[in-house]
């Protein structure tokens, strides 16, 4: 018997996202009077693309999710398709360095968010169908990740680190979760971590940021900019903070500040309240996740759920540590809050996803 939807997931989703709106345009009302003359340019773009999230929330919670596991390979193909084709000069539009847009104007689609809902259902279809040779390394686990790597190789050429290193974090613990053996993944992430010191050695772009990262103040004006503002945003926050619309950093100190380091305008003006009511909000969502993913009834949920939930939080949580000074910068957006309409219709369909499971549990 299928029962309603899971309404505190859907609450906190809307909640989250209308915080977002609220503190995107708090955070860019300058910098788009500025470079627009209207001071509602961001925010009036992210409240088209919030109602556009919603519509697919809402279509996405009454499509039976069992669709995905019939059309998971057609989806992966559509999404490696996407990917290619953003690459080729006069197709794919480049912004902040990077080759990973579709855009006329203005309004820009992101293939690689969208390549994350893709890639998760796929693994979660093949992890449903091959329970048995997941305790194979060879027969199992190498075809799956030769998958994920030929993804990650082709955002690796837009470039867009940031994306995929949540997409293969999001991935490989969903892979864990099937029972693959810990010391497997413990020689992965040896081999994982190598990789990703090559990567950081091979563009000297990446080595700034390390650099910076470990000590902001050898660059303050080049690639320690961006760190050493967000910190100055955080710092004078204190417990309830400047007060809403009262940030100094978005005075054209912290560059784009409504996009990955909003959280750090929410520091600023909302204090230690704003980081407890975004960390609440996050965990709520992470928590019904969870739940609807260990009640599930069938494999393939339990799988698509706990990879939903889990890419969700690992985005917020490698956000947030970007912001506070913990990890060098990733360029990756904090879900329902940066301004991006990509990453905010990927997290409403995954919302909308999610509660089409729990009807069935």
């Amino acid at each position: 018997m299928k029962r309603g939807i899971d309404k505190i997931l859907l609450i906190a989703t809307i909640i989250i996202a209308i915080f977002g709106l609220i503190m995107i345009y708090s955070a860019s009302f300058v910098w788009a009077e500025y470079k627009f003359n209207d001071p509602y340019k961001f925010v009036k773009m992210q409240a088209i693309f919030f109602l556009v999230g919603l519509i697919i929330l809402y279509i996405l919670s009454k499509l039976d999710y069992h669709i995905y596991l019939k059309y998971a390979n057609i989806i992966l193909l559509i999404c490696a398709i996407l990917l290619i084709l953003v690459l080729i000069p006069g197709i794919g539009s480049i912004r902040n360095g990077s080759r990973s847009w579709f855009g006329i104007g203005s309004l820009g689609i992101q293939p690689s968010e969208f390549a994350k809902i893709g890639l998760i259902i796929y693994v979660s279809k093949y992890l449903t169908n091959n329970k048995k040779n997941m305790k194979s390394i060879i027969k199992g686990v190498f075809p799956i990740l030769g998958v994920i790597g030929f993804f990650f190789a082709i955002i690796m050429l837009e470039p867009d680190f940031g994306t995929a290193m949540v997409i293969v974090l999001t991935l490989v613990v969903l892979i864990f979760t099937s029972g693959v053996n810990i010391s497997f993944f413990l020689k992965i992430g040896l081999f994982g971590l190598v990789g990703i010191v090559g990567l950081i050695i091979a563009a000297p772009y990446r080595m700034k940021r390390i650099v910076s990262f470990l000590n902001p103040w050898s660059d303050p004006l080049g690639s320690g900019y961006q760190i050493l503002q967000s910190l100055y945003a955080i710092g004078p926050g204190g417990l309830l903070g400047q007060g809403f619309l009262k940030s100094r950093q978005k005075y054209f100190y912290l560059p784009e500040p409504q996009t990955d380091f909003i959280f750090s305008i929410i520091s600023e003006e909302l204090g230690f309240l704003g980081v407890l009511i975004v960390s609440f909000l996050f965990l709520v969502i992470f928590y019904r996740g969870m739940i609807i993913s260990l009640k599930s009834k069938d494999m393939f949920g339990k799988f698509l759920a706990f990879g939903l939930s889990f890419g969700l939080i690992i985005q917020a949580t490698l956000n947030l540590m970007v912001v506070v000074g913990l990890i060098p910068v990733t360029g990756v957006t904090l879900p329902f809050l940066s301004y991006g309409g990509s990453s905010l219709l990927v997290s409403m369909a995954s919302i909308g996803i999610l509660l089409n499971i729990s009807r069935n549990i």
